[in-house]
């Protein structure tokens, strides 16, 4: 059928695109999204002709002969074209099956990746639901966003429990961190606990993520054993950073008897502060820092002392409080020297805690273990990409002056 088009409707579309140039863009999406269609509807008559062996309308003689049954619209959704009705071929038997589109697919592979993606990176499942009807033309339920999700939990999982026999480790931050979760119909407080392993070229990784009462020494064992089952090497760990939670350092220093441990000394800081009165705070901070950086043990047990002689009548609480932590908080100094912003306190560690927060805080509740885990990998791993240009105890050749700024400003020499 030939189609003509007059001069005055030719001016008229002209118009209409001068006046509304997304319009244009819409003709065309829909052509392509018809053609498209009438391509794959073609496809798999092509295969229904090949499971049947003879074209259409094609005769042969056979005991056992299957015909075509007609067929039956439904829609698929592809990337960067959006939702096209095809038509699928039927058999009288109902043998066939094509392999152009599986029945169950909805949308091919690369959208539900895409969807994968954005989820893992923060967008939330109804954010999702109503974004996916602008950008791929179709709307993907909050359920449909879950069930992909859920096909992560293997990789997660494998991620989780992989072998450790080829990594040298040889520091060990150490921490946990609490999820409002899902559990038996109840909303509960459930902790993760969290190891960062570094190695010897200075690269970390995260090493463990397991639910687990923090405040629990049989909790933080059952992590070290975990991460010893799967190969990690306990005796090539030097040092564990970490704040004072109860038993961790018995524990740790227990299944790591080779190792240091290295008392966050912001925490100390705080717990001191915490017994000073407001007016002496800033006072006693700066004095507590000038202990802390430095720049060597001697210098340091000597500040100490004064310190102990000056305030041990009006702050008795405060200066028993630092006597207690303070060979804990100087197991730095032992360390390459490169390297003792890293290994001073968990920032490195806590970093990642505030990560964990900032994703799951959409959600306000995460599903499950499950879903925490898949969650908690996704920014473990980007974190480790960002790791990779930024070892322990390296400054960049660019930035040669961060090294003397840190010592002129935050090491005490005299």
């Amino acid at each position: 059928m030939k189609m003509e088009i007059t001069v005055a409707e030719v001016f008229d579309i002209i118009n209409e695109i001068r006046q509304q140039p997304q319009s244009l863009f819409e003709m065309i999406r829909e052509n392509v999204q018809e053609t498209v269609g009438q391509y794959l509807s073609s496809l798999m008559d092509s295969e229904m002709t090949h499971f049947l062996g003879r074209r259409r309308y094609e005769r042969i003689e056979e005991k056992d002969k299957n015909h075509r049954n007609g067929s039956y619209q439904r829609r698929f959704t592809l990337k960067g074209i959006g939702e096209v009705d095809i038509h699928v071929p039927r058999d009288r038997k109902g043998r066939f099956n094509t392999q152009v589109i599986p029945r169950s697919k909805q949308y091919e592979d690369s959208i539900r990746e895409d969807v994968s993606i954005m989820f893992l990176a923060g967008v939330s499942t109804r954010t999702l639901s109503m974004m996916s009807e602008r950008l791929i033309g179709r709307r993907i339920s909050a359920g449909e966003v879950s069930k992909v999700s859920k096909e992560l939990h293997g990789a997660v999982e494998a991620w989780r429990e992989r072998d450790l026999s080829n990594e040298s480790i040889k520091y060990l931050y150490i921490d946990g961190t609490n999820f409002s979760m899902r559990v038996d119909g109840s909303v509960e407080k459930v902790p993760v606990l969290v190891v960062i392993g570094v190695t010897e070229k200075g690269h970390r990784t995260v090493l463990g993520l397991q639910s687990g009462d923090k405040e629990s020494a049989t909790g933080w064992r059952e992590m070290f054993k975990d991460l010893k089952r799967r190969g990690l090497v306990g005796s090539s760990v030097v040092l564990g950073i970490m704040d004072g939670l109860p038993g961790l350092e018995r524990v740790f220093m227990e299944e790591f008897p080779k190792a240091k441990v290295q008392r966050c000394q912001v925490h100390v800081a705080r717990n001191i502060l915490a017994k000073v009165p407001r007016k002496l705070k800033k006072k006693i901070a700066d004095e507590v820092r000038s202990i802390f950086y430095a720049s060597s043990r001697k210098k340091a047990i000597q500040f100490f002392k004064e310190f102990k002689t000056k305030w041990e009548n009006e702050l008795p609480s405060a200066v028993k409080c630092l006597e207690k932590s303070l060979d804990s908080c100087l197991t730095y100094l032992q360390f390459p020297e490169e390297e003792w912003v890293c290994l001073r306190t968990t920032n490195v560690i806590e970093r990642v805690n505030k990560e964990f927060k900032r994703r799951t805080k959409p959600m306000e509740i995460v599903a499950g273990e499950r879903s925490c885990y898949m969650l908690l990998t996704f920014v473990c791993l980007k974190m480790e990409v960002h790791w990779r240009s930024k070892p322990i105890g390296k400054v960049p050749k660019n930035l040669p002056f961060l090294k003397k700024l840190a010592e002129d400003n935050f090491t005490q020499l005299s």
